[in-house]
C-alpha cells in the first residue's frame, strides 16, 4: 500500500456547461494505492476549483469542488477493463477528469436563494430588492397588486 498526494494542473478545460474547470487549474489528488490480486485499487479524493456563471442571475461563480474516487486498475490480461496497469503505472487523469466533470453542478447558483433577474428590466433582483416595487406592466392587473387574502378564508 502507498499513499500519495499529487498536485497537477488540468491539461485542458473540463466541462462544457455554465461552469467548468479551466485549463491549468490545479487539481490536488490524495490517494491510497493498494495492491490486490486483480490489480491496483485506487481510493481517494480529488479537489479543484470550477468557475463559470450563475444559472439565475448570470454573475461570475467560483467554487471549490471535492470528489471521491475509487477504481480498480486491472493487470493486463485476457479480460478487457476500463482502466489497466501500464508498465507498473496507473494513469489517474481519465478517472479524475470523469469524476470531476460528472460532479459539476448542472444549474450553478451564486447563493442558494438567488432570486435571479427581473423579467421586465433584466436587473438582478438581489440588488433591486430594497427598491420600491414598480407598477405592474399591464394596468389590468393593478387591482390585484393590493389584494390580500382574508384570514377567515385561510382556515
Amino acid at each position: 500500500m502507498r499513499e500519495v498526494t499529487l498536485e497537477h494542473p488540468a491539461r485542458e478545460k473540463w466541462g462544457e456547461g455554465l461552469v467548468s474547470v479551466a485549463q491549468g487549474e490545479p487539481v490536488v489528488i490524495e490517494a491510497r494505492l493498494e495492491s490486490v490480486h486483480e490489480g491496483i485499487l485506487v481510493t481517494g479524493t480529488a479537489e479543484t476549483e470550477y468557475t463559470g456563471i450563475c444559472g439565475r442571475c448570470l454573475i461570475d461563480v467560483a467554487e471549490t469542488l471535492q470528489v471521491e474516487i475509487q477504481e480498480l486498475f486491472a493487470y493486463p490480461g485476457e479480460e478487457t477493463s476500463d482502466f489497466e496497469v501500464q508498465d507498473d503505472h496507473v494513469d489517474l487523469e481519465t478517472l479524475v477528469r470523469d469524476a470531476i466533470v460528472l460532479s459539476l453542478p448542472f444549474q450553478p447558483v451564486c447563493q442558494p436563494d438567488c432570486p435571479g433577474l427581473d423579467p421586465v428590466t433584466g436587473e438582478r433582483l438581489a440588488e433591486s430588492a430594497a427598491e420600491e416595487q414598480r407598477e405592474p406592466l399591464d394596468s389590468r392587473w393593478a387591482a390585484l397588486q393590493d389584494f390580500t387574502p382574508d384570514e377567515d378564508s385561510a382556515k
